[in-house]
């Protein structure tokens, strides 16, 4: 913390007018200086500032406070942050003191030993053995000044470098192996370096100090093993809650109103390189809503700049998903085929990507592109699939009007009336099967007929497991919410996120991760795997189907006005006609159950 005394010192010497005409043009007004107000647009200005008293005020939004208010809302910065700041272009020298003493921080050594780890993997990278290590970040557009901002380093190719650096300066090991930074294994019970090889990335948490680290195998230096490696959870990194360069470019995103998200370190730094300060990344898994919040502190505002294939699509709108639910308005910019924002940036200049920046399309929109541009408005079945797709969006927008608009877009487009959507949006996400609030629905005998069809799902499952490209197919043709069962729903949704996933994460619920379990280790071969495939993805459409209509049937009963009825039944003809081209037998099934059911007058599902 900062003395009173100090910061009463900052505040006296500090001149209101000339920090905030450094950001704001202010004219003089008598005794006064006044300018259009930064916080708000306006034509007339109604932003003051009074030198006599160290305060600001704009009589149109209400924003007033002190000069460190200011240098904290227009900059982005915490109040110790501002008052340095203020220091700074004031000549006072600041003196911080702490509450409690640092013993006193039971993490304290895990930071004292991600400090040391960078500051000496700095030093590897400077050093002689460093040179690799330096040729690949020139090669890849990353200048001296770049590299020493954000503190990459090197961790020489050598099994207990590190280590040996380590314990001369008295850290244990235990705490190292924690970390991440000393690894064990069967083989060799002396501990040895966990990162050997690779250009070292410090992650920061938002206070600045170093969390983590990420390392990235040097390319052509004769190593195998996976092209990065992070650290694992611990104690003080939980990378759910933590997004890569936040630290650096908070206060640019806070004055920008804009951020923009990638997928990894490189790209980070390789934007920052080229200009681009705003940058951040999640920290190797999907965007959590704890990222999001943290984004949401300073802007609402974020441009999605993952890579251009098919992974990256799938990354951007499940990124894009999470930003709606916490309030924030994503958009997506388009790279062209077979780039990254790595090898754009570098090829292109910052001008090329500034161009694609400005064109950055509002999430939803771009799904309504990607749906066009495949084909997926051409018929009434896969109009229903693109619905299907698009609900997900539609219920994740939290901002009442952007939600408004998103639900008027999405009916124009595909001809569905608003208040179906509607309907839809508002259905429970676990089963998908009836209204919030509302009864669970009572199995009619379409729906026990349909059940064994779960069966289906189990092996789609397996044959996604079998490859990346049985994914993809799928993610193409069904929903998640096609899925009957909440548990292959679960495992469905894991591997369109990760589709190389080959262990439950430990978040998954624990019938979902058994179930996921038996189907990596089940050893049956699939000799058919596109008639298995086909067949599978068609029987569960077809159930989805009959679900929806039963689901209908029971509207339909319940509906109280003649017109309500008939817009319901006229929804249900058209999904039965949907049906009728999926599975021709539908209706002969269906007859010979109405027939049993006029036969049985006791059948509680009549």
């Amino acid at each position: 913390m900062i003395p009173d005394d100090v910061i009463d010192e900052v505040r006296a010497r500090a001149d209101i007018v000339d920090i905030i005409g450094e950001i704001v043009p202010l004219k003089k007004a008598g005794r006064e200086f006044k300018a259009n107000c930064p916080f708000h647009e306006e034509r007339t200005p109604s932003f003051y500032v009074v030198p006599d008293k160290g305060f600001y005020k704009c009589f149109g939004c209400g924003k007033s406070g002190s000069v460190f208010d200011f240098v904290m809302e227009h900059l982005g910065m915490d109040f110790v942050e501002a008052v340095k700041h203020v220091a700074g272009r004031s000549g006072v020298e600041v003196r911080e003191v702490k509450r409690s003493r640092p013993e006193d921080d039971p993490n304290r050594t895990l930071f004292e030993i991600n400090a040391f780890a960078q500051s000496w993997f700095r030093e590897q990278l400077l050093a002689d053995g460093g040179a690799s290590a330096r040729t690949y970040l020139e090669g890849r557009g990353i200048t001296a000044d770049v590299a020493e901002r954000y503190g990459l380093g090197y961790a020489p190719d050598e099994w207990r470098a590190f280590r040996e650096a380590a314990l001369k300066h008295g850290f244990d090991e235990d705490d190292m192996l924690e970390l991440g930074l000393l690894k064990r294994s069967d083989k060799t019970p002396e501990p040895y370096d966990g990162y050997r090889g690779r250009v070292m990335f410090p992650i920061e948490g938002v206070s600045g100090k170093v969390i983590g680290f990420g390392g990235r195998i040097l390319e052509g230096g004769g190593r195998e093993g996976p092209k990065y490696i992070n650290s694992p959870e611990t104690r003080i990194y939980h990378k759910g809650e933590n997004l890569y360069g936040l630290s650096w470019a908070k206060n640019v995103i806070r004055r920008e109103e804009v951020a923009i998200l990638v997928e990894g370190y490189m790209d980070v730094v390789s934007l920052a390189a080229a200009g681009f300060e705003h940058v951040v990344a999640p920290l190797g898994t999907a965007v959590t809503a704890q990222q999001a919040k943290l984004l949401g502190r300073y802007c609402t505002r974020v441009l999605l700049l993952f890579d251009s294939d098919s992974a990256g699509l799938r990354a951007t709108f499940k990124a894009g998903d999470a930003l709606l639910e916490e309030g924030l308005h994503p958009a997506v910019v388009t790279l062209p085929p077979g780039e990254d924002p790595d090898t754009l940036v570098r090829s292109a200049g910052r001008d090329g990507l500034k161009a694609l920046l400005d064109d950055a399309v509002d999430v939803l929109d771009r799904k309504l592109q990607i749906l066009e541009e495949r084909d997926h408005f051409s018929s009434i079945e896969r109009t229903r699939s693109a619905v299907d797709r698009l609900l997900p969006t539609l219920r994740a927008a939290k901002d009442p009007a952007l939600r408004d608009i998103y639900v008027d877009r999405v009916a124009e487009r595909t001809g569905v009336r608003r208040e179906t959507l509607e309907a839809e949006m508002a259905k429970a996400r676990p089963s998908g099967t009836h209204v919030r609030g509302g009864p669970p629905p009572r199995p009619g005998p379409l729906l026990r007929r349909r059940a064994p069809r779960r069966g289906a799902e189990l092996q789609l499952l397996k044959v996604m497991v079998r490859g990346v490209e049985w994914v993809e197919r799928a993610a193409e043709l069904i929903s998640p919410e096609d899925f009957d069962d909440p548990y292959h729903r679960a495992i469905f949704l894991l591997l369109l996120d990760a589709p190389e996933t080959r262990a439950p994460p430990a978040t998954m619920d624990p019938v979902a991760a058994q179930r996921f379990e038996e189907i990596l280790a089940d050893p049956e071969e699939l000799a058919h795997g596109i008639e298995v495939f086909t067949n599978s993805v068609n029987r569960i459409r077809v159930s989805a189907l009959d679900r929806r209509i039963q689901d209908l049937q029971r509207q339909i009963v319940a509906a109280a006005e003649h017109d309500a009825k008939l817009e319901l039944m006229a929804e249900k003809s058209r999904l039965a006609s949907e049906l009728r081209e999926l599975d021709p037998s539908y209706w002969a099934s269906a007859a010979r159950l109405r027939h049993s059911n006029d036969s049985n007058p006791n059948d509680p599902n009549r």
